[in-house]
Parts: C-alpha cells; sequence; structure tokens
C-alpha cells in the first residue's frame, strides 16, 4: 500500500498509480505553460509572487512580502498584473521593491530556445525549379484574354509597367517577331505576283501607317492576307515622306514593282500624288528622251549628283501601280455628288434638310436618353440605328429602320419626344431615296467584301448597279427626279479609267462566277473577246501538270439577287452555258490542250466564255 500525495488515497494497483503520475505531471506542465505562456511570467516583480494555479481565464498567485502565515491568494488576470501593481503599492509602500534580473533569464531563455531548436529543428523545404518557358503567342493568347474578359481598357498593354510585367515572362524563343517575319518573307518569295493596300489614319493625335498584302494561293485558289506594317507616322503626310515610306517597308519584304501588281489606296491628294510622281512609265519615258538625242556624250558633275537634296532625287524612288479603293470612291459618291444634288435641287432642298434634322434629333434622343429608349419600345420593337460618319452604309440603314415604321407611329414619337413631327412630303422623300440608293448599298457591301471580293469583281459590280439605278428613275415625284442620272453620271466620272481598263475587262470575263453573262452590248462582248483571245495567245503554251482543285464561295443572298443576269442571247441550251461555277484551271487547260473537235483557237475561247 502506498501513501498519495492527495490524503490517505491507497493505490491498491499499478494501474492507479501510473494514472496519477500521468495526470500530476500534466498538471504541472500545464501550470508552467500557463506560468511562462502569461503577462505574470514577464513580469519585472513577478519574483515577489508565487504562482499556485491557473483558473480560467485568470491565474491565482501569493505574495511572498506577507507575514502573515496563510497569506491570502490574488487573482490577476494572463493579459495583466495591475492588480499584484496595486497589491504592492497598497500593501508594501514601504518595502524598497527591486526588479529582478531581466536580461540574464532573457539570455537563459534565448540558450533554451536555441538548444530545442537545435534539437527540434525542421528540414528547409528548396522550392526552386526551372522556369516553365511558355510560347510567344501563349503569351500574346494570355493577354488579350485578360484585356477581353477583365474588360480593360486597350491602353493597358501600352502601360509601361504592363509592358515591363510582360517582358519579365520566360519565353523559349526571343526572336518571335524575327521568326514570323522571316516565314512571311519566305511565302511571298514563293508567290509570282502580289497586290498591297496602304492607309493612314490618326488617333490620339498619332498618325499610323499601314500595309497589307494579298496574293492568291496557287494550291487552293483562295485568298490569302497578311499585314506587313503599322507603325508610327512621323511629320507630315506629304507626298514624298509616303513614297520614302513605303518603298521602305516594300524593300523589306522584298516586293519589287515586277512583284507588286498594285497598291490600293484612299482617294487622299497625299496618296495619289506620291503614286503619280513615282510612277516606272515616268522613268520610262525619260529614258526613250534620252535614247533620242543626237548620240552625243554628255558630262555630268559627280559632286552635284553625291551633294544634291532628296527633293531632287525624288524620281529615283519608283512606286508600282495605283488603284483608288472603289468602295472609298462609292462613298465620296454618297456623301459628295448625292448630296450636293439635294442641297442644290430646289425640289428636294427644303425637304432634304428638314428631313434629317429631324432623323438626327431622334437618332439623339434615342441614343442618349433612357426615357427615350423606354418609349422607343412602347412605338417599336427595333431600336433606331445611330449612323457612323466613316461609313456611308451606316447612314442608309438608319434611314431604312425609320421608313420601316408607320408614320404615325414615328409621329407618336415624336410628340413624347417633344421633337417636330413628320409630315407626309418628308416621309415620301425617306421612303424614294432609300429605294434609290439600295443598290447603291448593296454594291458597296459586295465590294468591302473580305475573302470574296477580287479585282474582277468591279466591273460587273459597277455596270449592274448603273443599269439596277436607271431603273429607279421611272415613277418617281419631283423631289427625287434626276437623282439616278446624278448617280450613274457620278460613277462613269469617277470610275472612266476602270471602266475602260483592259485588266479591268479581262480580270471580269476570266472570273467564272462572271465571264460575259453582265456585258449587254453586243459590240463590247465582240472586244472583249477579242482582248482574252490576244492575251490567251500570249501565255506560254504548257501543259498543265495537274488540275487544280475547286475553291467553293459562300453564297450570299444579296449578292446572287443583285447579280441576276438575263440569258443572252447567243447562250445555248447545253446545260454547260447556263450560269454555273466552274473549275477554272480545267477550263484554261482547254485553250493550250490539242482537242480535236475544236479547229481554231478562237473555238477554245469561246467554248471557255460559254463553259
Amino acid at each position: 500500500r502506498i501513501k498519495g500525495g492527495h490524503g490517505n488515497t491507497k493505490m491498491s494497483s499499478k494501474a492507479q498509480w501510473h494514472e496519477y503520475i500521468s495526470v500530476s505531471l500534466s498538471s504541472l506542465l500545464h501550470q508552467q505553460h500557463a506560468q511562462t505562456d502569461s503577462t505574470f511570467a514577464r513580469w519585472t516583480y513577478s519574483h515577489y509572487f508565487q504562482f499556485l494555479r491557473e483558473k480560467d481565464k485568470n491565474i491565482i498567485v501569493k505574495c511572498n512580502l506577507c507575514a502573515s502565515a496563510t497569506p491570502r491568494e490574488l487573482s490577476t488576470s494572463k493579459n495583466s498584473t495591475s492588480n499584484l501593481k496595486k497589491h504592492l503599492d497598497q500593501c508594501h509602500a514601504n518595502t524598497k521593491l527591486t526588479e529582478r534580473d531581466a536580461g540574464a533569464e532573457k539570455r537563459k531563455r534565448a540558450e533554451d530556445k536555441s538548444a530545442g531548436k537545435s534539437q527540434t529543428k525542421q528540414q528547409k523545404l528548396s522550392f526552386s525549379r526551372s522556369a516553365v518557358l511558355l510560347e510567344p503567342r501563349e503569351v500574346r493568347r494570355l493577354v488579350a484574354e485578360y484585356v477581353v474578359e477583365d474588360m480593360q481598357p486597350l491602353s493597358t498593354v501600352e502601360s509601361p509597367a504592363f509592358k515591363k510585367l510582360v517582358s519579365k515572362i520566360p519565353t523559349n524563343a526571343s526572336n518571335d517577331k524575327v521568326t514570323a517575319a522571316a516565314a512571311l518573307k519566305k511565302t511571298l518569295d514563293a508567290q509570282q505576283y502580289v497586290s498591297t493596300t496602304a492607309d493612314i489614319w490618326s488617333a490620339n493625335n498619332k498618325s499610323f501607317m499601314g500595309v497589307t498584302v494579298h496574293w492568291i494561293d496557287a494550291d487552293a485558289l483562295t485568298r490569302k492576307k497578311a499585314a506587313i506594317a503599322c507603325k508610327r507616322f512621323r511629320g507630315r503626310h506629304t507626298y514624298d515622306a509616303i513614297t520614302t515610306e513605303l518603298e521602305d517597308i516594300f524593300s523589306q519584304y522584298g516586293l519589287t514593282n515586277d512583284k507588286v501588281t498594285a497598291c490600293v489606296t484612299d482617294n487622299g491628294s497625299d496618296f495619289v500624288k506620291a503614286f503619280k510622281e513615282h510612277q516606272q512609265q515616268q522613268v520610262e519615258s525619260e529614258e526613250e528622251e534620252e535614247v533620242e538625242g543626237d548620240g552625243e556624250m554628255e558630262f555630268t558633275d559627280l559632286h552635284s549628283v553625291l551633294t544634291a537634296d532628296d527633293d531632287t532625287q525624288h524620281g529615283l524612288c519608283l512606286l508600282p501601280p495605283h488603284h483608288r479603293c472603289a468602295a472609298h470612291t462609292l462613298n465620296l459618291i454618297a456623301n459628295n455628288e448625292v448630296v450636293n444634288w439635294l442641297v442644290s435641287n430646289p425640289e428636294s432642298r427644303a425637304v432634304y434638310c428638314s428631313a434629317t434634322a429631324k432623323c438626327s434629333a431622334l437618332w439623339t434622343k434615342a441614343s442618349r436618353s433612357t426615357v427615350a429608349s423606354e418609349c422607343l419600345e412602347e412605338v417599336s420593337d427595333r431600336k433606331l440605328i445611330v449612323p457612323t460618319v466613316t461609313r456611308w452604309n451606316s447612314f442608309y440603314n438608319a434611314y431604312a429602320r425609320i421608313t420601316e415604321m408607320p408614320l404615325t407611329d414615328i409621329n407618336s414619337l415624336c410628340t413624347q419626344l417633344q421633337i417636330k413631327c413628320m409630315n407626309d412630303r418628308e416621309y415620301q422623300f425617306l421612303k424614294e431615296y432609300c429605294a434609290i440608293m439600295k443598290p447603291f448599298t448593296v454594291a458597296l457591301d459586295i465590294l468591302q467584301g473580305e475573302d470574296t471580293c477580287f479585282y474582277g469583281t468591279l466591273q460587273p459590280t459597277l455596270e449592274v448597279l448603273m443599269a439596277k439605278t436607271l431603273v429607279m428613275k421611272n415613277g418617281l415625284s419631283q423631289m427625287t427626279t434626276g437623282l439616278p442620272e446624278v448617280i450613274v453620271g457620278a460613277i462613269k466620272t469617277r470610275f472612266a479609267t476602270t471602266i475602260d481598263s483592259k485588266d479591268a475587262l479581262l480580270a471580269a470575263v476570266s472570273l467564272p462566277k462572271f465571264k460575259l453573262r453582265w456585258v449587254k452590248e453586243e459590240v463590247r462582248r465582240d472586244h472583249i473577246k477579242f482582248l482574252l483571245t490576244t492575251e490567251c495567245r500570249s501565255l506560254t503554251t504548257e501543259e498543265p501538270t495537274a488540275l487544280m482543285p475547286y475553291a467553293p464561295q459562300p453564297d450570299g443572298t444579296n449578292e446572287d439577287d443583285f447579280f441576276s443576269f438575263d440569258v443572252q442571247p447567243n447562250a445555248t441550251a447545253d446545260p454547260a452555258s447556263q450560269p454555273a461555277r466552274c473549275n477554272y484551271s480545267s477550263q484554261r487547260a482547254c485553250l493550250f490542250l490539242p482537242d480535236c473537235k475544236m479547229d481554231t483557237f478562237q473555238e477554245r475561247v469561246d467554248k471557255l466564255l460559254c463553259m
């Protein structure tokens, strides 16, 4: 039998004794932890008190200075020693108190802590690993995804801090741009002919120049395109500065004048003068004049040539042939010739100004006011279209959307928005204007095509546009009488060089979609046949190794309705003569392969045009 520490408790078994020892040690460790973890343990006067036990959030101590045999117990919070400080001030005010050596204890605790740390030191983990290299395409995709999904402004990518951040992303190809440019240059070197476009625009008080290149894929007979320049254009937009920039861009990709068939730009005077002053024909004519001289030797001062200014040597820069953008030209016709005629014509001046003013008021109200938008929803289930200044088609679409609404609904909306109501004369004018300009908008959409608009599309489009516009002159009121003739006259004036162009005619008749179906006059058909026959005779008569695959073109309802050709007089009942999309390679092959059924080359050309 063993006498325990708590009274006369008898330990009848070894298990009970082990349980007693375990509980006692646990209590002792808990008390030590509570003592060392409290504010009391770090107090400079704690040596005047003896720790007894822990009670909830407080600790119980007894004062060593009290002389009584059984000193009373004092309670204080774990996080505060204010009660103990009050006890010393009130009960032991005459006793000189000394602070304990905190430095020695601090050093002892540090030694104990370092000893324990050395024993239980955690193994250091290594997080170093090789950086994951991203493809430059993946970086660009992630940046674009960040800007689009988080709806960030596009100027985010121009921020110096953002550029610095992206530059720190490890990639496995630092020369990605060089590689892409080299691949594009290799592709362009393999092409026999290409065409280019150029444009200059301004944004945020900065000017930029963009150049694109286009070619026909020899394997799939489809259009291909690529952007070869998008750079800052500093200084004034003079023709000589434009010439220098274009020549520099073309030379970087090896685009010589023999390879570039044409460069398409807008009708800006700077572009027009640049190509007019730096054409290859001008240099050839000068060389011919020199040859026609009297044969005497002429001496040139070498010093004057080397020190000459750039203005005197601008003729050394040569640019490819220039074509004006057909879509931009049609925009000019709608904005200049048509508008000028409507404003100057006495019958249409007043009604045109009043009708367009009321339409502008409706567009402004409906686009800037939520109340006006709610009023529009009550009248019509479709929103009004707000036109864009740089796109004339948007004006037509905006006028057409208004004319789709009944006049009573328009005036009801105007009354709610406190706008002057539209009268019958103004409504009738808008109806006739949209009817006359509808073929114009369809033609403009066709010529703005991205993938299926070839140079051969221009001639048939203009011919059909003029024919459909002239048909609209019957049944017009005095307000719009004469407008179709003005449009046709403007087209003939602005496209005079294109209508009589040999290249444009050959491009149109060699396009399987059109051939000669768009030509109405028999004399002109014979003339185009003669041009095609002459051109085919001049080609190299090499037997094609294999027929090229047919590249299908997407169907378009508006385009098919626009090109609704009548059956020509010489068309036969043979299905091959009906309008159909054929393999142009097989058509071209019939010109050069021997055929016992065709005696003359002219018959082969006729068969080609009828396939």
